[in-house]
């Protein structure tokens, strides 16, 4: 299948926020999920935090991944396309994100049935979808981050 033919999206912030709003869906999965555990299973702030990075990139990467796969190639070029979209732009997004929580008082400490907890955690998906979009956007006008995704789909 080849794509030389497809031309990079058009650098809008509708696109933009779009590619960020992806990128957030698996990093938000990874995060929770990792704050979740790390927060049930008592762990110290650094492993917390260092888990839901962890589970942000996979999680990220997986998600790009299968709308990848899906357009017929292989797990390798699926794999290289998933890095070079989204690896800078989840990088961001986990270092304010985590930021943002370790920043707000109590917040790591707060436990599962806080609302602490749930809203310094949504706080900071927000900031990072809105602190990483402009970034992605010029990601995009220069052919990288998300662009790369767009012949796939």
């Amino acid at each position: 299948m080849t794509h030389e033919h497809h031309h990079p999206p058009a650098t809008t912030w509708a696109v933009a926020a779009g590619a960020t709003l992806h990128c957030l869906t698996g990093c938000a999965i990874g995060e929770v999920l990792g704050m979740v555990i790390g927060t049930a299973a008592g762990l110290h702030n650094a492993a917390t935090v260092a888990l839901s990075v962890a589970l942000a990139f996979v999680f990220g990467y997986g998600l790009t991944m299968r709308s990848v796969l899906r357009a017929g190639v292989d797990v390798r070029t699926a794999l290289k396309v998933a890095l070079a979209a989204d690896t800078v732009s989840i990088a961001i997004m986990e270092l304010l994100d985590n930021a943002f929580v370790l920043a707000v008082p109590g917040a790591m400490d707060a436990g599962l049935t806080s609302v602490l907890f749930w809203a310094s955690l949504a706080g900071s998906l927000v900031v990072a979808f809105v602190l990483t979009t402009p970034v992605n956007r010029w990601m995009i006008s220069r052919g990288r981050g998300h662009a790369v995704v767009h012949q796939y789909h």
